[in-house]
């Protein structure tokens, strides 16, 4: 269902939702995070601190919700994506790229709390630490329901194996999208993710073989 066709009460708390990720960004982005209290944060937007906790829970959470929002899609996703007679980590690929795109599909707004996102969690710890625990505890999902879907017994590591692949090639997409452009855009990501992706069969096979080998 789309933002416009929800009931008014959920449009307005998406709405407020995101008025929250864009100031709180913007602000963290001029002052520091450090340097932005809830209390100023509530009372930029116009909302009790109430309010705030009924989305986030915390200053580093609102700071990671776009890279979240985007990887809790692709766990519906990965629900429902047909899993037989591919390879689990292409089937992957392509549900995060499909993921990217949707995520986008409301306009740049995405792509400019990504990189606002990606920038902070490099120079803060706090948000870095948050981004951590909130990728195990996802990871920890998406392998249940691989395992639960593929049959597969607890001691089968391929699940896990391919979801890590998954994860790192993604962070080395962000990083390099995220240095390599002035203007990050959309286009930019998922061209960056399409070429992490292909090197990946390459990345677990090449030897070192060089001129300090």
């Amino acid at each position: 269902m789309t933002a416009d066709l929800l009931p008014l009460r959920e449009r307005k708390k998406l709405k407020t939702r995101a008025t929250l990720v864009d100031t709180a960004l913007t602000l963290f982005a001029e002052r520091g995070f450090d340097q932005v209290t809830l209390d100023e944060l509530c009372a930029e937007v116009e909302v009790s601190k109430r309010t705030f906790f009924r989305n986030f829970a915390s200053k580093e959470e609102v700071a990671s919700a776009p890279l979240e929002a985007l990887w809790t899609g692709l766990l519906g996703d990965v629900e429902q994506a047909p899993l037989g007679g591919r390879p689990v980590l292409a089937v992957l690929q392509d549900a995060m790229l499909a993921a990217v795109e949707r995520m986008a599909e409301g306009g740049p707004e995405w792509v400019a709390r990504v990189r606002l996102s990606h920038e902070l969690s490099q120079r803060t710890p706090s948000i870095a630490a948050h981004g951590l625990q909130f990728c195990d505890r996802t990871s920890a999902a998406f392998e249940a329901t691989l395992r639960r879907r593929l049959g597969l017994d607890a001691r089968d590591q391929r699940p896990r194996l391919a979801l890590d692949l998954l994860v790192a090639a993604f962070h080395a997409a962000l990083r390099g999208w995220a240095a390599r452009s002035a203007e990050p855009t959309l286009d930019g990501l998922v061209a960056e993710l399409r070429a992490v992706f292909a090197v990946v069969p390459a990345a677990v096979t090449f030897t070192g073989d060089g001129p300090d080998s």
